[in-house]
């Protein structure tokens, strides 16, 4: 124990505080059993107590509190401090070279990196390092103090699916980013602010037909509504590009969730979360991660949304509905605000490991997610060609696009070779239709469309390394 004085400190203060919040409790005199039973016990909880506190001094606004609590924790030698060392690496520059020497030191890595950046990529390639008895307090703690909202999701003993020290602040607080509720819908004639070459998100439901124009929705990066009388949401995470689709009605379950965005991430992807639990969810995968629900099985199916110009979808839908600029928030709505420089830039905001480098980190990719069926196509390969014809496990696939406004539609093709012909969809010697249910051809035919979404490669490639990928060809790839 002498070894560590300032451990020694920190925890004698910990502890001094924890009898002061027990107040005057009555005492009783226990057992002898169970006076033999909390002897043998006793050096680990306090041992873990030593940790947690020391732990939590790394964030002190004191230098000189944060220095002793480094050097304590690097000099009991165990890597299991690893993760709170790199999270105090975040916050406080003026203590990098004593925490860069900590972590060289417990973890045996002598490569020379330069910030968090690193070290949590680090961390997330090196999942065999666990962090110590409590860490989950500690990031409670830790995130509580940005935004005390922030320990609705992660606290001492939470459930989680995923590493909890990979789970970073965003920036912003719980509902900083807020979402669209049941949004004002306008009519095509009412939305006068929209210009024909901005971007829309386009959904249609049981006939019922709207238009998200991404100048609103990057601000919001939610909606909660109900479309042709189906409750959905639609989780856009600006960071991996994607916006998708969730059907947020489960069997089994009487109301339908109703999502925010936490404020938090994982691998530079926004985590979600649901209203009625608090439970963290992958925007990703549409599975809880964290909290209350975590391990009950439940993941939103997804359903189908495209891309594409205002102009076209409205050519295509003179009817739709179209979000209007009265969100209940002020906002500055304008095309390519707040993320015009991230989406012009090859790189990431965030730390993630980029492994696989068949594309670029944020080429887009169309991916399809039709229950056990997922495969992605890059959006450059409807550069020259408009439709491509493919085969998914066992269904053969039909996609319709256009890379200038990363549109990509999907429809299962039942074995049928589709060709684009004088501005026609052309198979079996017939013209089809498009529509966002279907493929039709007029004589009672019907293709069904498949669900899916855009994304980044990085996004993709991280979350679904083993779904199948449909690779371009090398004299495509020197092409771009």
């Amino acid at each position: 124990m002498t070894r560590h004085p300032a451990l020694l400190t920190a925890v004698i203060a910990l502890l001094v505080a924890m009898g002061a919040a027990a107040g005057d409790a009555p005492k009783q005199t226990p057992k002898p059993e169970e006076k033999k039973a909390e002897n043998q016990i006793a050096p680990q909880k306090l041992q873990a107590a030593m940790v947690l506190a020391a732990s939590s001094h790394l964030l002190h606004p004191n230098p000189a509190v944060r220095h002793a609590a480094i050097d304590a924790l690097k000099d009991r030698g165990d890597p299991d401090v690893v993760p709170a060392l790199i999270l105090a690496l975040r916050f406080y520059d003026d203590d990098e070279d004593r925490l860069h020497e900590a972590l060289r030191e417990l973890t045996g890595d002598g490569a020379d990196r330069s910030g968090w950046h690193e070290w949590m990529m680090w961390q997330e390639a090196n999942p065999q390092m666990k962090p110590f008895a409590g860490f989950a307090a500690f990031k409670g703690q830790a995130l509580a103090a940005i935004d005390p909202n922030f320990h609705d999701f992660v606290h001492a003993d939470v459930a989680h699916d995923i590493r909890l020290e990979e789970i970073t602040w965003g920036g912003v607080r719980k509902d900083g980013i807020p979402s669209l509720d049941n949004p004002k819908m306008l009519t095509p004639a009412e939305a006068d602010y929209l210009t024909e070459d901005e971007l829309v998100f386009g959904v249609s439901i049981n006939g019922d037909t709207r238009a998200y124009p991404l100048r609103i929705l990057d601000w919001h990066e939610m909606f909660n509504d109900v479309i042709g009388g189906v409750p959905v949401a639609l989780a856009y995470c600006t960071l991996c590009g994607s916006g998708i689709l969730f059907e947020t009605h489960v069997e089994g379950r009487e109301k339908p969730f109703v999502f925010g965005s936490s404020g938090l991430l994982y691998r530079s992807n926004k985590l979600m979360f649901d209203r009625e639990t608090n439970s963290l969810w992958n925007q990703f995968t549409g599975r809880p991660v964290v909290g209350t629900l975590t391990g009950s099985g439940i993941e939103l199916k997804i359903r189908p949304v495209a891309i594409t110009s205002w102009k076209k979808w409205l050519a295509r839908h003179p009817e739709s509905k179209v979000l209007s600029l009265d969100t209940g928030y002020f906002r500055p709505y304008e095309p390519g605000l707040p993320y015009g420089d991230y989406f012009a830039s090859p790189d990431l905001m965030f730390p993630t490991q980029t492994l696989d480098k068949r594309l670029k980190p944020k080429d887009y990719v169309f991916a399809l997610r039709d229950g056990e069926h997922e495969k992605a196509w890059p959006v450059s390969a409807f550069e020259k060609k408009k439709v491509i014809n493919d085969k998914v496990g066992d269904i053969s696939v039909v996609l319709i696009g256009d890379a200038a406004t990363r549109t990509v539609r999907a429809y299962a093709s039942e074995g049928r070779t589709f060709d684009a012909k004088d501005g026609r969809l052309v198979a079996d010697g017939r013209n089809w239709t498009e529509t966002e249910t279907a493929l039709t051809d007029g004589a009672g035919t019907s293709l069904r469309r498949l669900s899916g979404h855009i994304a980044y490669w990085f996004a993709w490639s991280g979350y679904k390394p083993k779904a199948a990928f449909a690779d371009m060809p090398e004299k495509e790839k020197a092409i771009r």
